[in-house]
């Protein structure tokens, strides 16, 4: 099947972090069809995880059942699911619990505390280590199974939950299997030595210690104040994670407005040009469940009337909402008409250099506009508005259509810098302005250069 890079992200060849690619097989049919990922095993042991977690994150995901047979190296996801939609659920899974948020890296480790009710993340390569920035129905199942656990032990689906518990009674009721029995005889025997009936329930508590004095079975609670303390903030973290599970369970509105309030007290605090912020920003976005449409919000909080020159101070920031998002930027187009119908008056007539910006800028993609450009939409700003801001935008939509007419059949092309000003109309041609002609010179001159997010 061959390997893939770990973070799909990285195109390089040589990148040292590999995995298998995801090897599904589908069994059944009717209403007993399962996939079973022949080679989870495989995959998990290059990421560093049990092979429950992938594929506890796939049915999640799919919503769908899940069973797991850790001694024969079977996983299941019930229902028929494709390989490639796997191994992009898989890209997911990586994305929020193998890479390292500071570096990127997979070369981490998840720290689960069942007492605190907490997942932490260590990364070896860069030494970070911090809270897990993710809040997903897999984590109850890691903190219920943290990654030492014997895989054995861990539990496959809620008919193997039940079928545990049915077990656990018969042992108790004393028709368990031979070794059970065996058992069970010895702590007879045990019992009748010492004049007592034990059972084998009796057998799970440890005998004291020599020495040890015997206190009637009274328990006390510690009440010193270090303990108290300590209780408390056992507390006080458990309503913070309610609190944030929460959250999920809003409605979109909800979610974005939570979002909002986010941006805004971080722009109004004067922290938008801070890298881990913007980190922050993304990883709450995503908790959130609303990255596609969080440029939405960033548009309306970050845009206003001088939006040529708020473009160029927030670019970082929506690099990381929009490289390689399609969906993304095209909820930013629609953020766009709304700052533009909002100040008609002065950005009406900017249309085309604004456009232009941002693709130069590489927070549009030629894709996006053109397809922005095939239909006139009143999904964001009335009818009448979003006519004339596709009109204002055509003299820039020729030149990106001509421009790439002229790509594909001349790719000797590619150094010659384009004058935009010899097609554009005459009204474009006046907002084209020295600053703009540099900053589209400069962004001419990176032409070919990948786009590294974590760079920025």
């Amino acid at each position: 099947m061959g390997t893939v890079n770990v973070n799909r992200n990285v195109t390089d060849a040589f990148y040292r972090y590999k995995m298998p690619r995801i090897n599904a097989k589908v069994e059944g049919k009717g209403n007993g069809i399962k996939t079973v990922i022949v080679n989870m095993a495989e995959v998990a042991k290059a990421l560093g995880r049990p092979a429950t977690y992938p594929t506890k994150y796939f049915g999640c995901e799919l919503g769908a059942q899940t069973q797991y047979d850790t001694k024969n190296e079977r996983f299941i996801v019930n229902g028929s699911h494709d390989a490639a939609k796997l191994q992009e659920l898989l890209d997911g899974f990586i994305r929020k619990y193998v890479l390292c948020p500071e570096c990127d890296n997979p070369e981490t480790e998840l720290l689960v505390s069942a007492k605190k009710g907490t997942i932490s993340q260590g990364c070896k390569a860069c030494g970070f280590h911090g809270p897990l920035e993710v809040n997903h129905k897999v984590n109850t199942y890691i903190l219920k199974n943290p990654p030492n656990m014997n895989p054995a032990a861990q539990g496959a689906s809620l008919t193997e939950g039940k079928r545990s518990k049915r077990s656990k009674k018969t042992v108790e009721n004393g028709t368990a299997g031979e070794g059970s029995n065996n058992t069970s005889a010895a702590a007879g025997a045990a019992g009748d030595a010492d004049g007592s009936n034990a059972s084998v329930g009796d057998i799970a508590v440890e005998p004291p210690e020599p020495g040890a004095e015997e206190d009637d079975n009274t328990w006390t609670a510690d009440v010193s104040e270090e303990a108290v303390r300590a209780r408390m903030q056992d507390l006080t973290d458990g309503a913070k994670c309610m609190t944030i599970s929460n959250d999920t369970e809003k409605s979109e509105r909800e979610r974005l407005d939570i979002f909002y309030e986010l941006v805004k007290k971080r722009r109004d605090a004067g922290e938008l040009d801070n890298v881990q912020v913007h980190k922050d920003l993304v990883a709450e976005a995503d908790r959130l469940d609303i990255q596609q449409k969080a440029p939405l919000v960033l548009a309306e909080l970050l845009f206003s009337a001088n939006i040529i020159a708020e473009v160029r101070k927030n670019r970082n920031l929506l690099l990381r909402f929009t490289h390689n998002n399609l969906k993304a930027q095209r909820y930013l187009m629609g953020g766009i008409e709304q700052i533009i119908s909002l100040h008609a008056a002065t950005l009406m007539n900017k249309v085309a250099v604004i456009l232009k910006l941002f693709y130069d800028s590489d927070i549009l993609e030629e894709k996006t506009i053109l397809e922005w450009a095939s239909k006139v939409s009143k999904k964001y700003v009335s009818k009448e508005v979003s006519t004339q801001i596709h009109e204002k935008a055509q003299p820039f939509v020729k030149w990106l259509q001509e421009a790439e007419e002229e790509d594909s059949s001349e790719e000797d092309d590619s150094d010659v810098e384009i004058e935009y000003d010899d097609r554009a109309k005459g009204e474009l041609r006046k907002e084209v302005t020295p600053a703009a002609k540099a900053a589209a010179k400069k962004d001419d001159d990176d032409d070919g250069e990948e786009i590294d997010i974590d760079e920025i």
